[in-house]
């Protein structure tokens, strides 16, 4: 009873933080007088990875930085796959080239930039520094646009000047955060009393628990007819945890890892972006959002059919415990991997000693 209490609060604070964090979002945006995709790809998109640097910097603190790679790349599959589809089973969404060109291809190609870093079994904090770069060159032009596009547009003034929009931002997505570890925490306990094995609780409901804050913002601005916020926080989001995050947690600590345990993640995340790309017109339809979702649980299917039989239950409850998404699958599985690398790096402080 409890966990089914804990569900449907869980359900209750998405809906009321996304209305929240969406008002405060498109106030700043109209203060600061900057197109709302802009908003939402920086400001909106940090706001919501903020469990992912939970997860990042606890992680590679502890000398597991591949907890970090892992949930940071497979977070990326569940905003696209997930998120996107959802939201495009609810109407068809318009993706203007112009608007998220630049978002859009960052987001596609720093995967790969990752994959070139980790050719040779390690991400070096040198490496770390250079997608650290990379996301700080992006956000400098990010911010140089938004200042010409603020010269350029009419102002528009805002009762109450910017506090409330902030304050209320602030609050939508603390109550955002909560509703995804309420939700965690019942689907967790819900499938233990159930019988479901921690693993499938794991890839299932823990993963959509943590996306809670971009699924959330992602509908409501859809029903509130701001499909830009939903799409700019999304794309924001994956550059955040694929150029910042992986960044961060390799400075911390250097990530040893197989490219033959990156590549499966790595390419549903690569799938999922171009699985949104405007091919007949700027319009995508209920069609491509079936499509995401497909890849989403085909990504699933594959952490569970490579991970399953190297993931023991307590190993599963222990990942569930410290909020690490359906990732945790798979890099569970890196980690594996890397536990006797067939290259001559046996691990970070060996390599560096080198």
């Amino acid at each position: 009873m409890v966990a089914i209490l804990q569900l449907l609060g869980g359900i209750t604070c998405a809906f009321i933080g996304g209305e929240m964090f969406l008002k405060g979002v498109v106030g700043v945006s109209e203060w600061f007088r900057i197109p709302k995709a802009v908003t939402a790809a920086t400001l909106a998109a940090f706001a919501t990875s903020s469990p992912e640097i939970s997860v990042a910097v606890t992680s590679a603190a502890t000398g597991q930085p591949q907890i970090a790679l892992g949930d940071a790349l497979g977070s990326n599959v569940v905003n696209i796959g997930l998120v996107i589809g959802v939201l495009l089973l609810l109407g068809p969404v318009r993706f203007d080239w112009l608007t998220y060109n630049r978002e859009y291809l960052t987001a596609l190609f720093a995967p790969l930039a990752l994959l070139g870093l980790l050719l040779d079994g390690i991400l070096s904090c040198l490496d770390a520094a250079v997608m650290l770069t990379a996301f700080i060159v992006w956000m400098v032009r990010v911010i140089l646009d938004a200042v010409q596009r603020r010269e350029t547009s009419e102002t528009k003034e805002i009762r109450g000047g910017i506090l409330p929009a902030v304050i209320l931002s602030s609050v939508g997505m603390a109550v955002l955060i909560l509703a995804g570890r309420l939700i965690v925490s019942g689907g967790s306990a819900l499938g233990e009393a159930l019988g479901v094995s921690p693993f499938v609780v794991g890839i299932t409901v823990v993963a959509f628990g943590t996306s809670a804050p971009e699924l959330a913002t992602a509908v409501i601005s859809k029903w509130r007819g701001h499909d830009e916020v939903g799409i700019g926080t999304v794309l924001g989001s994956n550059i955040f945890n694929c150029l910042f995050i992986v960044g961060l947690a390799g400075v911390i600590h250097p990530i040893v890892q197989s490219v033959a345990g990156l590549l499966p993640i790595l390419g549903f995340g690569v799938l999922t972006t171009l699985a949104i790309t405007p091919v007949h017109g700027p319009e995508l339809g209920r069609g491509r959002g079936i499509s995401l979702l497909v890849l989403y649980f085909g990504s699933i299917f594959t952490a569970a059919w490579g991970g399953a039989s190297s993931m023991s239950d307590g190993d599963h409850v222990n990942r569930a415990s410290n909020h690490t998404e359906f990732p945790a699958a798979i890099s569970n599985g890196m980690r594996n991997d890397t536990a006797n690398p067939s290259s001559e790096v046996d691990s970070p402080d060996r390599a560096i000693a080198e």
